[in-house]
């Protein structure tokens, strides 16, 4: 083999590898939050806020005309993580006729979080879900029973509206799944959000 030959082969598989590496950096990146533009630093109180929100309950799903949460917010290495610390709810019906919703209750907070990214989407991660809801009504088969919802769940998140939407896309891409009486759970919802401290009014962005 002779010098050119070398050089060639050389250069070549140098720009393999730069092409290798660069790919490989892009496909690890993780998202961060970010607030105008600028890197959070330390934490931040945002609020999701979603009129209405659905939970596919297997025999008896439930709507919540208003549903709410609370997340705090933060970087660690250059990836947006947090802590879900409180969700209310308020509103909450049956869309079986024959049952009522009596309590709906997030148990066992806060819900750790984080950001990912698949094929260039960005997603909110929310694990260790549970949601507790008490059923009513004489002509109910769940009536006085406590249904535990249970796992994790996966919003894409949408820089343009900075809102975080729960959906069967969100769930498939982040492999989230939750559960309840041996069956999935489809969460539904669009939630705004936004900051409520130093970074009040600011834009939120994940990248």
């Amino acid at each position: 083999m002779n010098a050119k030959t070398i050089r060639i082969l050389m250069v070549g598989l140098f720009a393999a590898l730069t092409i290798s590496a660069v790919s490989a950096a892009s496909a690890s990146a993780s998202p961060a939050w970010r607030f105008s533009g600028t890197e959070l630093k330390g934490t931040e109180v945002t609020l999701g806020v979603a009129v209405p929100s659905r939970l596919m309950v297997p025999s008896a799903p439930v709507v919540c005309e208003h549903f709410l949460y609370k997340m705090i917010i933060s970087n660690s290495a250059g990836t947006g993580k947090g802590e879900v610390t409180e969700l209310p709810l308020f509103d909450c019906t049956s869309l079986a006729e024959e049952c009522t919703i009596k309590t709906m209750t997030a148990e066992k907070l806060p819900w750790p979080s984080h950001l990912t990214t698949v094929k260039k989407v960005n997603y909110v991660v929310i694990e260790n879900i549970k949601v507790s809801i008490l059923y009513g009504g004489a002509f109910c088969p769940l009536s006085e029973v406590s249904v535990p919802v249970t796992g994790s769940a996966g919003a894409s998140f949408g820089n343009a509206s900075e809102t975080a939407e729960f959906s069967t896309a969100s769930f498939t891409a982040t492999k989230t799944e939750l559960e309840a009486l041996g069956s999935s759970v489809q969460w539904e919802g669009q939630f705004p959000t936004e900051a409520f401290e130093w970074s009040r009014e600011q834009a939120l962005t994940v990248s």
